[in-house]
């Protein structure tokens, strides 16, 4: 008898299948029919399905995470066929790998996130595909938990009630008769509050949650602690919890991010300056004297100096190691106030993305100057240099460009690189670098 939960046991094998035969269909019309190639694609899709956990999507995940993980998934298949055909002097044509790959997202991307609506929508009308939760413990935490279980119907989750050793009006019972109420009723899942807890009752719950197929998940009480990232590791046979590395310490993280880098400044260099840089040095060296490149020192990624290379936009000065550019700065050049205003100065970073001292999305360099007087100032600065620095990054496209005023500028801007350092994904670069278009389109206030 299926009752409230439905057919969620057949929907992973369900999706597993219909998406096998998504890709075998549109790799047969739109790429190649070859038998061969076709068994080889589908192996590459189901093996990095595997080490990307593709298929790691709960009814609590979020349409931008489904997004996420897709956009990963077809980013790094799409390499692999590159390198395949490459290996294999394949005659099929890089437009149409590209057009496939493209074609595949958006399929892709209508088809999961319909299926994640529609599974909303399936439960609140018809009650089933839910889970039958209770909650051991009463603070504001488990309040809020409750909150959402009651606000938020579409994710399927039937709040029964609470246990605690507070004597309130509305609570199931005590800890003690939490263990007689599971035995009478069925309950899919337990959310316990760390802090209500002994150590002795904790044991005994999940001595008793393994011997009665119970899922038991915590709540923590620490904010700051467990707003972070954990894993769960082992070290020999003792568990270990601890905070999860950033995303980008992880070798297949820096080898996506790397690949993407050299694809992105390729097509940058060869499409755009090939041809832009030798105007754009008749224009300044016309304007006025001095090299058509300005080269300044840096901090990157484990706290390395490194070479910025710009488009000189400013006369020649010997203030420009220290002091940013401010409005109506009477150093900057008539056309340096254009391609300042429009970014056109910093595209020679697209040959440091790739030499490999920045990437084309990471927290921006500072000057060195800022830098020293911050580090110490700011908690977590040091943070910024875990990683590569950007041509573009999160602070800028929230509105954090330009000059540094004030001390709470610099936190503001430090904050959102914090954020990108540890919640990278392809998929926020992708984002970043769009809006980095938008914004370099309609002008910016503070690019001067």
């Amino acid at each position: 008898m299926l009752g409230k939960r439905g057919y969620s046991q057949f929907i992973r094998p369900f999706l597993y299948l219909v998406d096998l035969i998504i890709l075998a269909f549109t790799i047969f019309y739109l790429l190649t029919d070859r038998q061969l190639y076709l068994t080889v694609f589908i192996t590459f899709w189901i093996i990095l399905s595997i080490i990307f956990s593709f298929y790691e999507v709960y009814r609590y995940t979020k349409i931008v995470r489904i997004i996420s993980l897709l956009a990963r998934q077809i980013f790094v298949f799409t390499l692999l066929i590159f390198s395949f055909l490459y290996i294999t002097y394949s005659e099929i044509e890089f437009l149409k790998v590209v057009k496939f790959s493209i074609f595949l997202f958006i399929l892709f991307s209508i088809w999961r996130i319909s299926l994640h609506i529609f599974l909303k929508k399936y439960r609140v009308v018809t009650g089933r595909n839910y889970k039958e939760v209770v909650i051991i413990g009463s603070n504001k935490t488990t309040r809020r938990l409750i909150q959402f279980f009651k606000n938020e119907p579409g994710y399927g989750y039937n709040y029964l009630g609470f246990f605690t050793i507070k004597n309130e009006a509305n609570r199931l019972g005590t800890f003690e008769d939490f263990f007689r109420y599971i035995k009478s009723t069925r309950v899919d899942e337990v959310y316990c509050s760390i802090k209500e807890l002994s150590n002795e009752q904790m044991n005994k719950l999940v001595l008793f949650a393994d011997n009665n197929l119970l899922t038991l998940k915590f709540i923590p009480d620490n904010k700051y602690i467990f707003s972070k990232k954990l894993e769960f590791e082992n070290y020999n046979i003792m568990p270990i919890l601890s905070l999860s590395d950033i995303p980008l310490k992880t070798d297949l993280n820096k080898f996506g991010k790397r690949a993407f880098d050299i694809i992105f400044s390729l097509l940058v260099i060869i499409l755009i300056l090939s041809w832009f840089t030798p105007l754009l040095a008749l224009i300044i060296r016309i304007e006025s004297k001095g090299s058509i490149f300005f080269k300044q020192l840096r901090y990157g990624a484990d706290f390395n100096l490194f070479a910025c290379y710009k488009f000189r936009s400013m006369m020649a000065n010997k203030e420009s190691d220290s002091i940013q550019a401010a409005k109506n700065d009477m150093r900057v050049t008539k056309v340096g106030k254009f391609i300042r205003r429009t970014s056109i100065d910093e595209l020679p970073q697209f040959f440091n993305v790739l030499f490999g001292s920045m990437s084309v999305v990471g927290p921006r360099p500072l000057l060195l100057s800022h830098t020293n007087d911050y580090k110490d100032k700011i908690n977590k600065f040091m943070i910024r240099h875990m990683v590569k620095p950007g041509i573009t990054g999160l602070a800028q496209v929230s509105g954090y460009r330009g000059n540094i005023e004030t001390d709470q500028d610099m936190q503001n801007r430090i904050k959102y690189d914090i954020f990108y350092v540890e919640n990278w994904s392809l998929f926020l670069d992708l984002k970043i670098i769009t809006k980095t278009v938008i914004n370099v389109i309609k002008g910016e206030e503070k690019a001067y």
